[in-house]
């Protein structure tokens, strides 16, 4: 399909458009032109990202100002499935004769990328990370020079792809993580670093979001792009909490403990180095002292050792003359380390800010306020490290200390002592409380459009289940949520709807303990027996892999017509980044309010922030995360327009208007007056009756779903300018060609 907006040739992969697709492309292309930031909504059963990418392609290839798109999502497979789509509108574009010249690149961790072959077989991410360095890094490829390949092994896809021109590396294309493996294992290229290489240079950039928010990240991958890119940020109802996690940081016992052993090895390795060539430590005293940005020109192909945040006016200060020399910065850590473990043996919560620490660590050691981050990279870089995962917690407390030195406002640093079995370490919190201390970058230099992509689902069939069939009133509330009446109704209706449900049930709980002491209770009241009567049950847990396990036995069965039930956590894995499409998900329960743990110290700091600083009540805050969070999980069962299924929300609290209210729009326009206070009967009735209608053959005008054609839109538009109609897209011509 092909068809003009504003003059602008816009190419569509497929035979009809949602007019919803159309609008929204409408309001795309308004936004680019304006130049500024936006924020965009739209179902996601409607196909947003394919109208997102056919506009912004569009634009590329039309305009002499090429600008670079950089889509951003939350995880792995969302940036495969967004991959794939451009790779379907670029080979429809070559199909309708555009020749162009184009790439799209897809970037993620050396985890997902490695096709070394003993490099890869590496279970942990942070131990494969420390293997490739031990065969990438600057100082072993210089020392290979001197001995032989045996006495220093190296990365043979790493050096093919440093001994070949940037222009021959990958021809025009979309790649997919796959294509780039598959690419790098026929071409004998290393694909994580071929994609790093290859970002000034591809039109779309598809990566997580922490490849622009988190500082660490970014000031390797991104600080290259261009100011005129085109940032898209899918499902940024998140963004919030990544922006927080990215300069948070967390010092245990075991770090410090850790950190301490690291540098007796450094003093060790400083004193072995001067011996073997004090000349390139006199070369970075020297670097050292013209500044910290000269220290930083040497080449760093290392994320770990990444500077967390440093402002403009922190990097032109030179470094201390006290840890200028590195026998004297290996002494000043010690001192640093010391004094974190004397503040470890407090007996009672501390609070403090930054500068009362700061304060306080100079009265004690006489530590004044710089940054030490990049001290210690260039440190490790002049005395040619390796195994760098051994110094990964003293990284981490010089991570912490250039945090604390950076920022007045928006952190806290909270010391959590031991408490019984609660805390099983004394916890040293660096945490962020003000989301927007890591986006306002993007906003200010990063690039002139930002666009936020919120998911929303389409066609539910929704219910409120606020009592039981024996009418007790169910609720995960905490004074109520152990009640063995309210444990049994909740049981009752994971069994009662594995009963009339087809295929797959998904479940959500507020949290893991939560979930654990739920299914220990209905293990013991033959619950679990009587749902296994009628379909197999999973269960997510925190551990990665075993949950993408249960999560593809789940589909397996949910496949072979035996049907399963996947017991998962809101904020989870599954809540996140799982879509239940179809037969994967008729139905899903949402089992109790998802709302934060409210005896955090950490989100009562959080609270008390933003009633300060924004005038936002701890109420309004809390119950606003938790409904946002039961809106994603109950949308996972609803990807498409041809899709249904239903969504229960367990929970007598749900029924309640001021909660209520907080839902979307596309799930509070079908919760009827009726639906809002069910009882377990009642809601069965009306799953039965839904799910019966839904099993009958429909077309797709029966079913409400609109499709336009050519014909269609090209006759929509003649009539919107016979009669002066303004439908708020009319007002920008659109031409079928």
């Amino acid at each position: 399909m092909k068809f003009n907006i504003d003059n602008l040739p816009v190419i569509f992969p497929y035979d009809k458009i949602y007019p919803e697709q159309y609008a929204y492309m409408v309001d795309l292309k308004k936004a680019i032109d304006a130049g500024g930031h936006c924020l965009l909504e739209m179902p996601s059963g409607t196909g947003k990202t394919v109208s997102l990418l056919s506009l912004i392609v569009a634009y590329q290839m039309h305009f002499p100002e090429k600008r670079k798109l950089v889509y951003c999502s939350r995880t792995v497979p969302e940036i495969e499935k967004a991959l794939a789509e451009l790779q379907n509108l670029m080979n429809y574009r070559k199909s309708c004769g555009q020749n162009e010249r184009f790439l799209g690149i897809g970037l993620t961790s050396r985890k997902n990328l490695c096709i070394h072959p003993k490099v890869s077989q590496e279970k942990w991410g942070k131990v494969l990370d420390a293997k490739c360095r031990n065969l990438t890094a600057s100082w072993v490829r210089e020392k290979a020079k001197v001995y032989t390949r045996d006495e220093v092994p190296l990365c043979d896809f790493y050096e093919q792809l440093e001994q070949t021109d940037l222009a021959e590396l990958l021809p025009d294309g979309v790649y997919t993580l796959e294509d780039l493996r598959d690419f790098g294992k026929e071409n004998e290229y290393c694909p994580y670093y071929l994609s790093r290489r290859l970002i000034p240079f591809a039109n779309v950039v598809i990566y997580s979001y922490h490849y622009l928010l988190d500082p660490k990240v970014a000031e390797l991958v991104s600080k290259e792009l261009s100011k005129d890119c085109i940032v898209v940020f899918d499902e940024a109802h998140n963004i919030d909490n990544v922006c927080i996690e990215s300069l948070s940081i967390d010092l245990t016992k075991p770090n410090l403990d850790a950190s301490a052993r690291s540098i007796a090895e450094l003093a060790k390795k400083v004193e072995e180095f001067k011996e073997r060539d004090k000349g390139k430590l006199d070369e970075e005293y020297k670097k050292l002292v013209e500044g910290l940005k000269a220290a930083s020109q040497a080449r760093d192909e290392d994320i770990f050792m990444a500077n967390p945040v440093l402002p403009d006016d922190l990097l032109k200060e030179a470094v201390p003359g006290n840890i200028r020399k590195a026998e004297h910065f290996v002494t000043f850590m010690r001192r640093f380390v010391e004094y974190l473990k004397t503040r470890m043996r407090a007996q009672h919560v501390v609070a403090e800010t930054p500068l009362s620490f700061l304060q306080n660590c100079k009265e004690v050691t006489y530590i004044e306020r710089k940054p030490l981050s990049q001290r210690l990279t260039s440190l490790v870089r002049t005395l040619e490290l390796t195994d760098l995962d051994e110094y990964y917690a003293l990284h981490k407390v010089a991570a912490f200390a250039t945090l604390v030195a950076t920022y007045d406002t928006g952190f806290l640093l909270i010391l959590e002592p031991f408490e019984n079995d609660v805390i099983p370490n004394p916890i040293l919190h660096h945490t962020c409380l003000d989301a927007s201390i890591a986006i306002r970058p993007i906003f200010q230099s990063r690039s002139r459009k930002l666009l936020y992509d919120f998911d929303e689902e389409l066609f539910p069939a929704l219910g409120i289940i606020t009592r039981g069939s024996d009418q007790v009133a169910i609720s995960s509330k905490f004074e109520v949520r152990n009640d063995p009446a309210v444990v049994r109704n909740f049981g009752q209706i994971l069994v009662e709807f594995s009963k009339i449900v087809p295929d797959g049930i998904v479940a959500f709980f507020p949290s893991y303990l939560y979930m654990e002491s739920i299914v220990a209770m209905w293990n013991d009241m033959g619950i679990l027996n009587e749902a296994w009567k009628h379909k197999l049950i999973f269960v997510e847990t925190p551990d990665a892999a075993e949950t993408s396990y249960a999560l593809e036995n789940y589909r397996k069965a949910c496949d072979n017509g035996r049907g399963a039930v996947l017991l998962s956590v809101a904020r989870g894995k599954v809540s996140e980044g799982v879509d239940f499409d179809h037969n994967y998900g008729r139905a899903v329960i949402m089992f109790g309010v998802p709302y934060q743990y409210t005896e955090s110290r950490i989100l009562k700091a959080r609270l008390e922030f933003l009633r300060e600083t924004y005038k936002i009540r701890e109420n309004d805050f809390l119950t606003f995360d938790a409904i946002r969070h039961a809106a994603q999980c109950v949308g996972r069962v609803l990807r498409g327009k041809t899709d249904y299924g239903l969504m229960i929300f367990a929970d007598k609290r749900f029924g309640r208007v001021d909660k209520r209210n907080k839902l979307p729009k596309w799930i509070n326009q079908y919760i009827t007056e009726t639906a809002t206070n069910l009882s377990t009967d009642m809601s069965l009735v009306i799953a039965k009756k839904f799910l019966r209608s839904m099993a009958q053959p429909f077309e797709h005008d029966q079913m409400g779903i609109s499709l336009w054609s050519l014909e269609n839109i090209e006759s929509k538009q003649r009539g919107n300018d016979r009669n002066g109609v303004n439908n708020g897209t009319s007002n920008i011509r659109m031409d079928i060609q």
